[in-house]
C-alpha cells in the first residue's frame, strides 16, 4: 500500500474515476463527496452490483461491466438512486457517478515471533469515522499516520490466528520500511474476513489490536458475514 494510492482528503477525492455519465457541472459540490462504500460485486457474466450493506444492493444502470474487472473490491461511490427496484429485497437501481477502489487485501497468518520482522511494528492510528466500518464480511478502517518519502511504500497487513481459540482476534500491523517522520495523512485500506472460520452465529466479533502512537490499543466490532457459497 503506497501513499500514493490511497491518501485522500475527505474534503476533495483526489482524482476520483469520473465517468462519462457525470454531469459537467461542476458546481455541484455534492459530485465530488463519496454517497457510500460498498463492495463491488462482479457476475460471472460480466456485470456487477455493488454491496451497499448488509442487506441492501445496488444495481448500476449505467455501467455494464466492473471497471475493476473480476476483481471483489471495496469501493467509495457516488450515486444517484434512479428506481427502487424491491422493497422485498432492498435492491436499488442507481446510476453510478464515480468508483474509485480501495486497497482490498486477505488477512495474513500469525508467524508468531516472526510479526514483527514480517510485518512490521510501526504505530498506527484507525479513526473513527464512517469508513471504518465492518460489513458484509468486509474490515474497512480509515488509518492515520506520518508520511514524508513518497517513493517509500508503507505495508499494512491484517494477521490472524494470534490466538487459536478466536479466529476473529486480529492485529493490525504496520510496516513504514523507515519512513517514520513527516506530515500526518489518512488513507483507507480495507480486509476480505470471509474465508475465516466461522461460529456460525448470526454474526461475529472482531477483536482488533493495534499499536498506536500512545501505546497498545483494542476495539471490537460486530460484523456479519457473507452467506457462504454451497456450489463451490
Amino acid at each position: 500500500m503506497t501513499r500514493k494510492h490511497v491518501l485522500l482528503s475527505f474534503a476533495s477525492l483526489v482524482m476520483p474515476m469520473l465517468l462519462p455519465s457525470c454531469t459537467d457541472d461542476n458546481e455541484d459540490y455534492a459530485l465530488y463527496q463519496p454517497t457510500a462504500i460498498v463492495t463491488v460485486c462482479p457476475n460471472g457474466d460480466g456485470s456487477f452490483v455493488m454491496q451497499l450493506d448488509d442487506e441492501t444492493t445496488l444495481v448500476p444502470t449505467n455501467l455494464k461491466t466492473s471497471p475493476f474487472g473480476n476483481k471483489e473490491v471495496r469501493a467509495l461511490v457516488n450515486y444517484t438512486v434512479s428506481e427502487l427496484s424491491s422493497k422485498t429485497y432492498q435492491t436499488h437501481n442507481v446510476r453510478v457517478n464515480w468508483l474509485d477502489s480501495i486497497r482490498t487485501k486477505l488477512p495474513v497468518e500469525s508467524l508468531g515471533e516472526l510479526n514483527d520482522e514480517k510485518f512490521g511494528n510501526d504505530p498506527i492510528e484507525i479513526v473513527k469515522d464512517w469508513v471504518t466500518v465492518a460489513e458484509d464480511g468486509y474490515l474497512t478502517l480509515r488509518i492515520r499516520t506520518v508520511w514524508n518519502n513518497v517513493q517509500t511504500p508503507h505495508v499494512i497487513n491484517l494477521v490472524s490466528g494470534t490466538n487459536p481459540d478466536d479466529p476473529f482476534e486480529l492485529e493490525l500491523r504496520h510496516d513504514a520500511q523507515g519512513d517514520t517522520d513527516g506530515n500526518w495523512g489518512d488513507a483507507l485500506i480495507a480486509f476480505n474476513l470471509n474465508k475465516l472460520p466461522r461460529s456460525g452465529a448470526e454474526s461475529e466479533t472482531v477483536n482488533l489490536k493495534w499499536k498506536s502512537f500512545n501505546g497498545d490499543k483494542s476495539t471490537s466490532f460486530k460484523i456479519k458475514m457473507r452467506p457462504i457459497n454451497t456450489e463451490n
